[in-house]
């Protein structure tokens, strides 16, 4: 299966404490009814293992649920774990506490996409395609 033609493959994670997971598992299936493979993680991870998960799996796109303040502490760590790791899959973040305020925010630290509570389905979808597709560039 050439490139164009496999599955894009996001992997979704929720960053230290933050034990909610709810809308993360409704965003895995929102993504696999997509025909998007879906790599979940869970809860509490660290930088470095999302990080690691996100090089063996050969992800296009990392995404992060966040139900409490966390994704603002671990951002940067994660960012570096990242490159240490040589994926250049972009970030997306997403959650009950993601504000506009935020969402500028994160985007200026190089997040590609942020989505708060209200963001559609459609939108999300579409944005990790379009994301994926560049990143397979």
């Amino acid at each position: 299966m050439s490139d164009a033609m496999r599955p894009i493959r996001v992997l979704l994670g929720i960053l230290g404490l933050d034990q909610h997971e709810v809308g993360a598992m409704a965003v895995a299936r929102l993504l696999r009814d997509a025909g998007m493979e879906v790599v979940y993680l869970g809860r509490f991870n660290m930088p470095e293992d999302i990080a690691r998960a996100a090089a063996e799996e050969g992800v296009d796109v990392v995404g992060l649920s966040c139900h409490s303040w966390e994704y603002l502490h671990f951002l940067d760590p994660l960012q570096a774990a990242l490159r240490e790791q040589d994926v250049e899959a972009p970030i997306v973040v997403g959650g009950s506490v993601v504000t506009a305020d935020d969402a500028r925010a994160i985007q200026t630290k190089g997040v590609a996409a942020a989505f708060g509570p209200t963001t559609p389905s459609t939108e999300i979808v579409a944005t990790i395609e379009r994301l994926a597709r560049g990143s397979a560039e």
